[in-house]
């Protein structure tokens, strides 16, 4: 098994030990991304929704990196720290994916890295 580490410069970089996203074969594996803005490392402030779209746009860029698209994702793992915010993360999600729509888990959490609202983490698959 060969291991390529994705890196992009439009997303967050990695605040621990772990990549933005890592290749195996066809699969490729995205780190749990926070609305984090990727020029200043500072969390987003604003609206659920506009937080929502953060991660998603994070999500994206590196999906790009990886040669691949949102369309390429398999799996999507949604957490949040209300799930009572699930309807705005399919608000937001439905502007970004097109069908058929991934895999996809969502839970409740009580915290998130730097008290965030939520957290997305992402599996995708090169055609």
């Amino acid at each position: 098994m060969s291991k390529k580490v994705i890196t992009c410069s439009t997303a967050p970089s990695a605040i621990g030990t772990y990549s933005q996203a890592i290749s195996v074969g066809n699969f490729v594996f995205i780190s749990g991304q926070i609305p984090l803005n990727y020029k200043d490392m500072t969390v987003m402030s604003g609206s659920f929704e506009e937080q929502v779209e953060t991660v998603m746009n994070n999500i994206k860029n590196i999906a790009l990196e990886a040669d691949c698209s949102l369309n390429d994702c398999v799996k999507f793992t949604v957490y949040l720290k209300d799930l009572e915010n699930f309807v705005s993360v399919n608000t937001v999600m439905d502007k970004y994916l097109s069908k058929p729509y991934p895999a996809r888990a969502a839970v409740e959490v009580s915290r998130l890295p730097k008290d965030v609202e939520i957290e997305i983490d992402a599996i995708l698959f090169k055609q």
